[in-house]
């Protein structure tokens, strides 16, 4: 690393032919410009440039080029001292700047930026990066000043610089910070240009920020937004985004800034659940979640939560310690003592229902429903609770109409699971015209987007209710989305030998026996159909075909016509 200081302060980049000694502020403030050592995986140096600190907290601005692809970064001060860059704060390729997070040194000073932006023909100065005692820059003046986005400022500089000099401030004759230097497309331009401190120093991290290109393509830390509930909204997106590893840095980061926000530790917790053997920290963090809880039937309602979702997760292997459904039924019947809330009481059945207490999960779900919390999902948890402790089917079908209704028609793509279990209900109860309205509207809801499934499934309700033409229609949907399903082929079959359409039977069922030439169903049927046709001879082969299968009903069928 010495060798690297030596070689920044030898190239040490003043303005060519023009070089001057800068006022008295400068031996102060050049202690705040640094310089940048970025890296690859490898370890290998990817760049190297410059920055400066703009507050006493460490933080600092620099180029966002220097930054993209590295995986870590340094800081060199102006006394020699390597710092680590801990996050980055925010970024913005554009305009090619970038503001982070060192750590602090307190020899460091700092830059204080200008209240008020530079003005055309004001004289500014470049404070390089330093290591000397004294410090030489450059001197120019502002030739062209623009507006950028928020408002901020970007400045023509009467001014020739090189590239060692990019990222280095541009300060007023008060000795404050009014610029960034930026690259210049042409080498030997005798114009620089500055983007104004306001916009560098307004990046930021936000709760979308998970999705930046410009932030993904860097691999060092990113810092939290400085909004409280913005921070919790970059909590949730990241967590599908970051490894588990740095996913656990960022909620440690989240709970340090914000200790008495219970999501922190609820959040933590879950992440701790999802990891083996980590069930004691999660269990400190549920502790933590009720010390800083100022309410406490959220603080019970989230451990119940958290404790449902993980029971759910388990599949075959044990809970923590306790950590049952037992458990999550105490946390959250705390939460409805405290509060009768339809949030709680809907958990309260969710969790009922996971133990196979069907009585009471309706009762929980009958609750909620009287709320103004009652939803589409609340009366089909009632319903479905309602189907296993076998009520009547009326008061199911009542409640899947109050799910429906809470959709307005024509229905949309969120409306079509209740409409299918509607459906459902209706055929049980003998209600098959008004099933079939309701795959009908599932139809509409989806533009037709349906499978061959969905064509089998009206099939049946329309042959209960003797729609004949629309089954013929739909079941030769389905073997057209899937001519190899003998399953389908069968019902066409059958279909077709029900209203006396002998000939397209006996063609679907052959059908059937050419992709499965051991169907015992599909000989007894040809037989039959055969039989009906007058075609005794082959109708009696199949039979016997479909006997020797195992085929029972032909059987009985072989003693009926052998008798005419």
């Amino acid at each position: 690393m010495k060798k690297i200081i030596l070689l920044l302060t030898c190239g040490l980049a003043f303005c060519t032919g023009t070089a001057q000694t800068l006022p008295k502020w400068a031996n102060q403030a050049k202690k705040a410009v640094f310089s940048v050592i970025t890296y690859n995986k490898d370890n290998k140096i990817l760049n190297t440039g410059n920055g400066f600190y703009i507050d006493e907290e460490g933080t600092a601005v620099s180029d966002y080029s220097l930054f993209k692809g590295a995986d870590h970064a340094v800081i060199v001060t102006a006394d020699g001292k390597e710092l680590p860059v801990r996050y980055i704060m925010g970024a913005n390729d554009l305009y090619d700047v970038i503001k982070f997070k060192t750590g602090v040194n307190k020899k460091s000073a700092t830059l204080d930026p200008a209240v008020q932006g530079g003005k055309t023909g004001e004289q500014i100065y470049l404070l390089p990066y330093s290591t000397q005692k004294s410090v030489e820059g450059q001197t120019g003046t502002i030739t062209k000043v623009d507006t950028i986005s928020n408002e901020s400022l970007y400045y023509t500089l009467n001014m020739k610089t090189t590239e060692k000099t990019v990222s280095c401030p541009i300060m007023n004759a008060e000795g404050q910070v009014i610029g960034m230097l930026q690259k210049n497309t042409e080498a030997d331009s005798p114009e620089s240009y500055a983007i104004g401190i306001s916009f560098v120093k307004g990046l930021s991290i936000s709760a979308l920020s998970g999705t930046d290109m410009a932030l993904n393509s860097i691999g060092i830390k990113k810092g939290l937004p400085e909004d409280e509930s913005q921070a919790l909204v970059y909590l949730y997106i990241s967590s599908s985004q970051l490894n588990g590893e740095d996913y656990l840095e960022l909620l440690n980061d989240f709970i340090s800034r914000y200790p008495n926000n219970m999501e922190g530790y609820l959040r933590r917790a879950s992440f701790y659940l999802s990891q083996e053997g980590r069930g004691a920290d999660a269990e400190k963090d549920l502790e933590e979640m009720f010390n800083v809880a100022t309410k406490k039937e959220e603080a019970h309602y989230n451990a119940a939560k958290l404790l449902y979702d993980y029971n759910l997760s388990l599949g075959e292997k044990q809970p923590y310690s306790d950590w049952n459904f037992d458990k999550a039924l105490k946390e959250i019947n705390e939460a409805v003592a405290l509060a009768p809330e339809g949030l709680y009481l809907q958990l309260q059945g969710d969790i009922y229902f996971a133990m196979k207490k069907y009585p009471e999960a309706v009762t929980s779900y009958e609750a909620v429903n009287k709320t103004n919390m009652a939803s589409a999902s609340s009366f089909y948890s009632e319903a479905k609770a309602k189907e296993l402790v076998k009520a009547d089917i009326k008061e199911i079908i009542a409640l899947m109409d109050s799910a429906v209704s809470k959709f307005n028609e024509p229905y949309g793509k969120d409306a079509v699971p209740y409409l299918y279990e509607r459906a459902r209900f209706r055929s049980e109860a003998g209600m098959h015209r008004e099933a079939v309205k309701d795959y009908n509207d599932i139809y509409d809801a989806v533009l037709g987007q349906v499978g061959a499934e969905f064509y089998l499934t009206r099939v049946h309700a329309e042959m209960q209710c003797r729609m004949y033409q629309q089954a013929i229609n739909d079941i030769n949907k389905a073997v057209e989305l899937e001519p190899q399903n003998v399953e389908y082929w069968l019902e066409k079959g059958g279909i077709h030998l029900r209203v006396n359409q002998l000939d397209e039977a006996v063609t679907a069922l052959q059908k059937v026996l050419n992709l499965d030439p051991k169907n015992a169903g599909a000989y007894r049927m040809l037989g039959y159909t055969q039989i009906q046709q007058k075609k005794n001879k082959e109708g009696m082969a199949n039979l016997e075909k479909a006997k020797e299968l195992g085929d029972k009903v032909a059987e009985d069928l072989l003693q009926k016509y052998s008798k005419k």
